[in-house]
């Protein structure tokens, strides 16, 4: 079932991905357009306090700049743009982008609703964010391939983030700061199932 979503969603980003390209769009303009988005979410995140209706705009950016990331894959490969370069920065830019919005829900005191332990679940969850990619660069630096192993890449977390953004406004106050929990948590379990899986390649070429 996961198989055919995945092979639904590339289709649908190759029609996307032709749009973009008929508008003259290169993958480093949509990089830089998610990066954007990804600022103005965090933004709108760290001024929730003052105005509740921003949890509900927040998470659609945050959407789009998810969207805009696999956009510009998705040109790179179509259209065999893809350059050293480009993946470097587009790599950069997302770690920037989970970084900031994290830091903008943090900042918003939307982690507060569930105490204290909320605030150590936040700096728990980017350091975890973080860690994921840094340790699928490095173990592909050293032949490893990492793509689908953990259970929250990006996608995931940009999934559960905007769930609970929406939950928190509708039902309940505290959604948003049980779903960093829940992300601090699935982050670092990631980083454990790659430090696993690498070993493990490791030890099968040895």
């Amino acid at each position: 079932m996961l198989t055919k979503l995945k092979e639904r969603f590339q289709l649908w980003m190759s029609y996307e991905a032709k749009l973009a390209h008929g508008m003259g769009l290169t993958p480093n303009h949509v990089s830089a357009i998610g990066i954007f988005l990804a600022i103005a979410s965090a933004f709108l995140y760290w001024n929730s306090g003052s105005h509740p209706s921003l949890l509900i705009v927040a998470p659609i950016f945050l959407l789009a700049s998810g969207f805009f990331d696999a956009l510009d894959g998705a040109l790179a490969r179509i259209y065999e743009e893809a350059t050293t370069f480009g993946g470097f920065l587009d790599s950069l830019l997302d770690r920037y982008a989970d970084a900031i919005v994290l830091s903008g829900i943090i900042l918003g005191g939307l982690c507060e609703p569930i105490g204290p332990a909320g605030l150590i679940a936040g700096l728990a969850a980017l350091t975890g964010s973080l860690l994921v990619s840094y340790t699928r660069a490095r173990a592909e630096a050293a032949g490893v391939k990492m793509e689908a192993v953990g259970i929250a890449e990006r996608a995931e977390r940009i999934i559960i983030l905007a769930i609970a953004s929406f939950l928190n406004v509708i039902w309940r106050e505290e959604a948003l700061g049980w779903s960093i929990i829940i992300i601090a948590i699935l982050t670092n379990l990631t980083v454990l199932q790659r430090v696993i899986h690498f070993r493990k390649s490791q030890e099968q070429r040895s």
